[in-house]
């Protein structure tokens, strides 16, 4: 894993010769050795299909590709910012989450049908268009931010996890969403301001939920 957490708040990446990693452009805090950053213009490892998708579905978080010999530390905003491994399979994380994350990556966009992508979920509820979430794949690591840090709560067949969409950050495995009205849910349960929703994620896998009902 080239990355590694030096606090809450800031990563260190690991870059070597003839691999690439893509991060947040502006997320570059400091770097040591012999590091180049080239504003990405092909949409990452997912090509310029994957590259129009997202600037279709609003998820054309502009990317720059680092490349080299040496270590760069990576911090966006004072968000705080998780390491998420990943051993061949799938995560789903809305672009704007995404600070860095290896080249070996496979990145592509996946559309979520008429209810929106999983955090645009609610949006969709509202605007009536589906949207699409960021899709990473394959072997290596993902430096994602959250308000508050994050958990990652298990999800098992016949137990399913009930999120607030704004806490929602990513998720992965064989997992199956839905989103329902859920009137005073929010008011009982939760901060009790908007509209009242919950986001149900069933099947096998794990849902990333952060401290917080701030989004990024």
């Amino acid at each position: 894993m080239p990355f590694r957490e030096i606090n809450s708040k800031m990563v260190e990446a690991t870059v070597i010769p003839g691999q690439r990693m893509f991060s947040q452009r502006g997320a570059m805090l400091a770097y040591r050795g012999d590091v180049t950053f080239t504003p990405n213009m092909a949409g990452g490892q997912g090509g310029l299909m994957s590259m129009i998708g997202r600037r279709v579905a609003g998820e054309a978080t502009p990317l720059m590709t680092v490349e080299g010999n040496g270590t760069v530390m990576f911090g966006h905003g004072g968000h705080h910012i998780q390491v998420i491994g990943l051993t061949g399979d799938t995560l789903y994380v809305e672009a704007d989450r995404l600070l860095a994350f290896d080249g070996t990556l496979e990145q592509g966009t996946m559309f979520m049908g008429s209810q929106g992508g999983v955090m645009g979920m609610v949006r969709g509820q509202v605007t009536g268009q589906g949207l699409f979430t960021t899709t990473l794949k394959g072997h290596g690591a993902v430096a994602v931010m959250a308000h508050g840090g994050f958990i990652e709560l298990p999800i098992t067949p016949g137990r399913p996890v009930h999120v607030d969409p704004q806490a929602y950050v990513a998720h992965h495995g064989d997992v199956r969403n839905k989103l329902s009205t859920a009137l005073g849910w929010r008011d009982m349960v939760g901060r009790g301001s908007g509209e009242a929703f919950q986001l149900e994620l069933s099947g096998s896998g794990a849902v990333y939920v952060q401290a917080s009902e701030e989004k990024l």
